[in-house]
């Protein structure tokens, strides 16, 4: 079996041969290499004809994927807490909003 997927810049794959998880972080198409990280932190590279010759497939983004950076603060993460922005009730008045 061989790769028929295109690389795709923060998309996850698994390599199906030798059972690894890793996602694309850089595409170089002047040098036609590939950059992936693995679900470890580890960073590889492949290029186009290793690529696709290999067993990559598309997966979806692993449960805990952010595992690999522990030290990255969580608003580096591509999400933000929704309770952050609650307003404090000591700077609501109530008489404001009551008709």
């Amino acid at each position: 079996m061989t790769t028929v997927v295109e690389p795709s810049i923060g998309s996850w794959y698994k390599d199906v041969e030798n059972n690894l998880t890793f996602k694309v972080v850089a595409i170089d198409e002047k040098d036609e290499a590939i950059e992936v990280q693995y679900a470890n932190g580890d960073i590889g590279e492949y290029d186009n004809e290793s690529w696709f010759t290999s067993t990559f497939d598309y997966i979806e983004d692993p449960e805990d994927w952010s595992a690999p950076f522990d030290d990255v603060e969580s608003d580096d993460l591509g999400y933000s807490d929704p309770d952050e922005h609650k307003p404090n009730p000591e700077d609501v008045d109530l008489e404001d909003y009551l008709d």
